[in-house]
């Protein structure tokens, strides 16, 4: 219990402004569905991508990559890695506070959504994964939550 509540004192103080931008997105998403994950408020959205801003996670119900991995997990076993995967994002808000946003939620934006980078990973078969702002999460989700992650899958 003091764990959580530590979670959330730093979450509100250090990480503030992720998580006031968290706040924002659960209010315009409250109808959405909401539970709690290792301390964090998780809300399932029909977004394509998931986000985590401080305390606050928004992951896909359907990861749009499922179609590629079918063979390999199921769909509820690929929500629970990227789940594992964007609590790690909380992790690395916990640490960075505010510099959260400039060392990792720029970078891993741009990762995710430029065209040039989206045709790099595609060409060179690189993972969404390999790069610094998403292994580093994939490490500390497993090691916080203890549970596996989205490790090095392609999914472009």
């Amino acid at each position: 219990m003091i764990r959580i509540i530590l979670y959330y004192f730093i979450q509100c103080t250090w990480g503030a402004v992720q998580s006031a931008l968290g706040l924002i997105y659960f209010i315009l998403h409250f109808s959405d569905r909401h539970y709690f994950y290792h301390g964090a408020v998780i809300t399932e959205w029909s977004a394509k991508s998931s986000v985590s801003l401080g305390m606050f996670v928004f992951v896909t119900r359907e990861p749009y990559f499922y179609d590629k991995l079918k063979n390999a997990y199921t769909m509820e076993e690929l929500s629970q890695r990227l789940l594992v995967h964007e609590y790690g994002h909380t992790i690395q808000s916990l640490i960075l506070g505010p510099l959260y946003l400039i060392i990792i939620g720029i970078p891993s934006t741009l990762w995710g959504f430029l065209p040039c980078c989206n045709t790099k990973r595609r060409a060179k078969r690189i993972s969404y994964f390999s790069f610094f702002t998403e292994k580093w999460a994939n490490s500390l989700g497993e090691l916080v939550t203890g549970q596996k992650s989205m490790e090095n899958l392609l999914i472009d």
